[in-house]
């Protein structure tokens, strides 16, 4: 497996932030679940807050951290409607080449916390984990999600005898800061089921994991 250098920070069309040793809460959903229109604003004030960062450093963690969650919130409450979008991940032979591919990296690409498998999006708690013969150097989110998707895309789409854009190319993810965060964060995902309405209990919701 190929890897793409380690760095701090990166950027597709939003940015992202790895640090060292870092765990991360990470959201990838399939292609055309949320409006465009939504993306572009999203996209426009993301590039609005990079400004501001160099303009007001302080302001910005400020700002940023609300936009951040109201921002989430709004995307997840949408994704969880299941109103936009194909929701191909309900599909059980899908969503158990999902499973098997997040299991598949445990242990040697990252440290995986806990997942739970939408109908058409994915949570994951991940630790990236550091390279086999590199003293300084972890594998990095963008090489994983890379890795994970392009492999996940080709097979799902297989199953599903059709051809195109599987998954929507930009990943969201989040450093997590401390113990108590992840507690929260994986209590989150765990649940995402539960507050959708498939399931009573998030154990009884066959396509999530958490790590014991």
């Amino acid at each position: 497996m190929s890897h793409l250098e380690y760095q701090l920070t990166y950027r597709r069309n939003l940015p992202h932030i790895q640090p060292l040793n870092a765990t991360l809460f990470v959201t990838f959903r399939l292609a055309g679940t949320l409006p465009k229109s939504l993306i572009a604003r999203w996209q426009e004030k993301r590039r609005w807050l990079l400004q501001l960062a160099q303009k007001n450093p302080s302001y910005h963690e400020q700002v940023k951290t609300i936009f951040d969650r109201s921002g989430f919130a709004k995307f997840e409450r949408i994704l969880d409607s299941v109103e936009v979008g194909p929701t191909w991940l309900r599909d059980q032979r899908v969503a158990a080449i999902v499973a098997e591919s997040l299991h598949y990296r445990d242990g040697t690409v990252y440290r995986l916390g806990a997942f739970s498998i939408m109908p058409n999006h994915v949570h994951a708690v991940i630790k990236p984990l550091p390279i086999e013969g590199n003293e300084c150097g972890y594998h990095s989110l963008s090489s994983t999600m890379q890795s994970l998707k392009g492999y996940t895309a080709f097979q799902c789409n297989r199953a599903l005898g059709r051809t195109g854009e599987f998954w929507a190319h930009e990943s969201f993810d989040h450093y997590i800061r401390d113990t108590d965060e992840r507690q929260r964060i994986v209590a989150y995902v765990l649940n995402n089921p539960v507050k959708a309405g498939y399931v009573k209990r998030w154990q009884d919701w066959k396509w999530s994991f958490c790590r014991v």
